[in-house]
């Protein structure tokens, strides 16, 4: 009987980095499950601020907390890109609150950020160059060589295809709220159709990188059986 384990010892005895290396890689350039979760304390402090008090200590509140997330994780040695992108992140969100005129201005980054990644990842599978994959071959130095393999690209498209899910349900739900002046349900299911949906996404990441780890080393060695076969017929012909 097979490990359950067996496949990701195989593929670190062959070089190959694990599965879970090219799901983190995606979350790592979102800021990590950390920062998703960090990016959600502005969002809990705004939306009840804005509703007692109104826009401007709405503001002044998001940002202090962002300052102090942003104090967190430079205390505790953070990946410095994330945590500065957070903070300007919340930082952009207030400014267009406040030249909306209207605490649902705060998540218009956000709504329209996520209609932006949806296209880019959609249209990356439609051109046949599918972002997990790109990244996968980027962490593991096999450049294109995995869009020869059939099974790979079907894998990685599929994985894409669950992160154009994500971002287009984003945008397409919380648009929707925003068109109806429901700020307090933008603050719900912007946190909702966070980090949550984030982690699902990334669940399929994993599983489609190891269908296409081993969709590329079957086909690795399957080429290398054809030349060695090929290189017996030629030592077994006469001179």
């Amino acid at each position: 009987m097979t490990h359950p384990d067996q496949g990701t010892a195989d593929e670190v005895e062959d070089g190959e980095k694990p599965a879970n290396t090219g799901a983190r890689a995606i979350l790592d350039q979102m800021g990590g499950v950390s920062g998703l979760i960090y990016s959600s304390l502005p969002v809990v402090v705004f939306v009840p601020v804005s509703t007692t008090a109104g826009l401007l200590p709405a503001i002044f509140a998001a940002l202090g907390v962002a300052a102090l997330v942003l104090l967190w994780r430079l205390f505790r040695r953070d990946s410095l890109q994330p945590a500065l992108s957070g903070f300007m992140g919340v930082g952009i969100s207030a400014l267009i609150a406040y030249l909306v005129g209207a605490s649902k201005g705060y998540f218009l980054l956000g709504i329209w950020s996520s209609l932006i990644w949806a296209a880019v990842f959609a249209l990356s599978v439609l051109i046949r160059r599918p972002i997990v994959g790109y990244v996968w071959g980027w962490i593991n130095d096999h450049g294109r060589g995995w869009r020869q393999v059939r099974r790979a690209v079907l894998a990685f498209d599929i994985a894409t295809l669950v992160w154009v899910a994500v971002f287009a349900s984003r945008f397409v739900v919380q648009h929707r709220l925003y068109d109806a002046d429901e700020t307090g349900w933008l603050g719900v299911a912007r946190i909702a159709m966070g980090w949550p949906l984030t982690g699902i996404a990334a669940i399929v990441t994993y599983f489609a990188i190891r269908y296409a780890q081993r969709a590329v080393h079957a086909q690795h060695a399957a080429t290398a059986d054809r030349h060695e076969q090929a290189d017996e017929r030629a030592a077994d012909e006469p001179a």
